[in-house]
C-alpha cells in the first residue's frame, strides 16, 4: 500500500515537473514568436546619459555620430539656421542702402553730348545753342557737336540731411531684428531640446515598466501552472504588459518628428544625425530661477524695436517739417563746341568754354504737401504710442503667465518626486506580498500602474519646469545668446 502511494505520488511530480517544463517551454515559444513579428525598430539606449536620436528606422542605433549639448545646440543654430542668416544678411542690405541713400554728398560727375544737323541753317550770329547752362553761337554752322563734362556738389539738402540721421537708425533697427530672432531660436531650440530629452527619457521608463511587467507575467503563468493562482492574473498580466508595449512603440514613434523639429530649428542636415548628450544631475539643478526679480520692459527686444521705431518717426517729423528749406548745391561745367558745314571736318576746329556756379531751389508753394505731410507723420507716431501701450500689456500678461506656471509646476515637481519614491516602495512591497500569495494579481496590477503613472507625472512635470522657465527668462528678457 505505501509503494502505491509512493508511485502515485511521484507519479504527480513527474507529472508536474513535465507540465512545468511544457509550459516554460510554451511561454519562451510564445516570447520568441512575439519577437519576431515585433518591429525592427531599435530603441535608443537610455540606460546612459547620451541618448542616441534617431531618425529613421534604419538610422537607429548608429555610434559614429557627434554628439552635442543643449549649448551646442544652440551655438549650432546660431551659424547655421536659415532666418537668421537671412537677418543677418539683412543688416549687410541696411548699410549697403544707407550708402546709397548718402552717396548723394559726394561730387557727382556726368558728360553728356549733342550732336546737331540743322535741316534749315539759321541765320549768321543769332541763334545760339545752349547746353549744360552754357550758351554756344552757332553760326551758320549746319552741323554742331556739344561734348560738356558737369561736376556738381550738395551744400545742402533736407533729404540728404535726413538721410543721414536715420542711417543709424535703420542700421539699429536691422540689428534688432537679428536679436530678436537669436532670442527666439534659444528659446524654442531649448524648448524642443526638452521636449525630444523628455520622450526619451518616457522611452527609458516604458523600458523598464515592460521589462518589469515581462517578469510579472511570467511569475503569473509559473503560479497559474503551479495552482496556486486562477487563470485571470495571467490573463490580466498579459493585458497591462500589451498597454506597456503599445505605449513603448508610441513613444518610440513620437521621437522621430520631434527630432526633426529640433533639426529644423537648428538648421542642421536631415541626412544627418546627432546624440544628445546631457546631464540629469545638472539638468535638475537647472531648474531653478529668481521669482523675486522685477520685470523691466526695457529688457525685452520688442520695446526697444518699439523705441527705435519712435526714434525713426521722428526724424521723418523733423525732415517734413524742413521741406521749406532749399536745397543748395554747386557746380562746374566745361564744354567743347565742334562746328563745321561739312561732317567729316565737323571736329576740326573746337570753341570751349566753362563756367562755376551755385544752384539754389526753394519750394515756394506745394498745394499744402508739406503740412499734409508733417500731419500724416504725427499720425504715424500715435500710432507707435498706442503699440508701446499694448506691448506693455502683452509683456506684462506673458510674465505674470509664465510665474504662475513655473511656480505651480515646480510645486507640482516636488510632489510628485515624492511619490515615485512612494510607487517605488509600494510596488516592491506589493511584489513581495504577491509572490507569497498574500495579496491577489489586482493590487500588484494597481502598484504597477501607479508606479509607472508617477514616474511618467515627474518627468513630464521635470521638463515642464525648465520649458517654463525658459518661458519666464524670454518674458524677463533675460535669454542670452
Amino acid at each position: 500500500m505505501a509503494n502505491n502511494s509512493f508511485s502515485k505520488s511521484t507519479f504527480r511530480a513527474l507529472l508536474f515537473t513535465v507540465g512545468l517544463s511544457f509550459s516554460v517551454f510554451t511561454l519562451h515559444a510564445q516570447n520568441d514568436k512575439t519577437k519576431t513579428v515585433a518591429p525592427s525598430l531599435a530603441v535608443p539606449d537610455t540606460s546612459t546619459n547620451t541618448l542616441l536620436l534617431p531618425m529613421t528606422m534604419q538610422d537607429t542605433g548608429k555610434t559614429g555620430a557627434e554628439s552635442l549639448t543643449l549649448k551646442q545646440c544652440i551655438d549650432f543654430a546660431m551659424q547655421h539656421q536659415p532666418s537668421l542668416n537671412i537677418s543677418l544678411i539683412n543688416i549687410d542690405i541696411t548699410k549697403t542702402t544707407n550708402s546709397i541713400n548718402l552717396a548723394g554728398w559726394l561730387p557727382q560727375a556726368s558728360a553728356s553730348g549733342d550732336l546737331i544737323h540743322y535741316i534749315q541753317s539759321p541765320s549768321s550770329g543769332s541763334p545760339t545753342t545752349t547746353t549744360g547752362g552754357t550758351s554756344t553761337r552757332s553760326g551758320s554752322f549746319i552741323n554742331t557737336f556739344i561734348p560738356g563734362l558737369t561736376v556738381s556738389q550738395a551744400i545742402f539738402s533736407p533729404s540728404l540731411l535726413y538721410a543721414a540721421k536715420a542711417a543709424p537708425i535703420l542700421v539699429k533697427q536691422a540689428q534688432q531684428v537679428t536679436d530678436s530672432t537669436k532670442i527666439f531660436l534659444v528659446s524654442e531650440v531649448s524648448k524642443s531640446y526638452y521636449n525630444v530629452l523628455l520622450t526619451l527619457e518616457q522611452i527609458s521608463v516604458l523600458k523598464e515598466d515592460t521589462a518589469r511587467l515581462g517578469r510579472s507575467l511570467r511569475d503569473a503563468y509559473h503560479q497559474y501552472k503551479g495552482g496556486i493562482v486562477d487563470e485571470t492574473d495571467y490573463e490580466q498580466a498579459a493585458i497591462t504588459l500589451n498597454n506597456s508595449m503599445a505605449q513603448l512603440k508610441q513613444a518610440k514613434e513620437n521621437v522621430v518628428p520631434q527630432y526633426a523639429a529640433l533639426k529644423q530649428l537648428m538648421g542642421y542636415p536631415p541626412q544627418k544625425q546627432f546624440n544628445v548628450n546631457f546631464d540629469t544631475v545638472e539638468m535638475a539643478s537647472n531648474i531653478h530661477i529668481d521669482t523675486l526679480q522685477q520685470l523691466q520692459y526695457e529688457k525685452r527686444i520688442e520695446y526697444q524695436q518699439i523705441m527705435t521705431d519712435k526714434s525713426l518717426q521722428d526724424q521723418t517729423i523733423n525732415f517734413n517739417k524742413l521741406q521749406f528749406l532749399p536745397t543748395v548745391s554747386a557746380f562746374y561745367n566745361y564744354n567743347l563746341a565742334y562746328q563745321n558745314n561739312q561732317l567729316s571736318h565737323l571736329f576740326n576746329n573746337s570753341y570751349p568754354n566753362s563756367l562755376i556756379g551755385l544752384s539754389l531751389s526753394i519750394p515756394i508753394f506745394t498745394g499744402f504737401a508739406r503740412l499734409h505731410s508733417v500731419h500724416k507723420a504725427k499720425l504715424q507716431q500715435q500710432i507707435i504710442s498706442w503699440n508701446e501701450v499694448d506691448l506693455k500689456s502683452q509683456i506684462y500678461k506673458e510674465y505674470t503667465s509664465a510665474l504662475a506656471n513655473y511656480k505651480g509646476n515646480y510645486y507640482n515637481l516636488q510632489l510628485l518626486q515624492r511619490n515615485v519614491n512612494l510607487a517605488k516602495r509600494v510596488y516592491f512591497v506589493v511584489d513581495l506580498q504577491y509572490k507569497q500569495g498574500i495579496v491577489p494579481y489586482l493590487n500588484l496590477i494597481t502598484a504597477e500602474s501607479n508606479l509607472i503613472t508617477s514616474e511618467i507625472n515627474y518627468l513630464n512635470a521635470l521638463f515642464q519646469v525648465l520649458s517654463n522657465k525658459i518661458d519666464l527668462q524670454k518674458a524677463m528678457g533675460n535669454i542670452t545668446y
